[in-house]
């Protein structure tokens, strides 16, 4: 099993940034792939960046060259760097991780608005 607990969200600017962290509760060398998803308030949950253990990232469309994603397998951490924020960025974003099962933290709110 895997615990998920996201931090660091926030109201922030339209154009500021924010980064915001997901802990794991135990080592994420051995986790396959790793991704922060978010949920607007009466829309579905979407993907918005994967980072797998060989170091690979993809990036929803709506956030490529404005989100950067990272994980720090020294500290179990996985982040989110988020840039040039717009008000449709704000939503309610979740850490997810494949580790023999589906594990998703508890959600972290972005708001963006001025």
């Amino acid at each position: 099993q895997v615990q998920l607990v996201e931090s660091g969200g926030g109201l922030v600017q339209p154009g500021g940034s924010l980064r915001i962290s997901c802990a794991a509760s135990r080592s994420i060398i051995g986790i396959a792939t790793m991704a922060w998803y978010r949920q607007a308030p009466g829309k579905e949950r979407d993907l918005v960046a994967t980072f797998t253990s060989s170091g690979r990232t993809n990036y929803a469309d709506s956030v490529k060259g404005r989100f950067t994603i990272s994980r720090d397998n020294a500290k179990n951490t996985l982040y989110l760097q988020m840039n040039s924020l717009k008000p449709e960025d704000t939503a309610l974003y979740y850490c997810y991780v494949y580790y023999g099962g589906h594990y998703w933290g508890q959600g972290t709110q972005v708001t963006v608005s001025s």
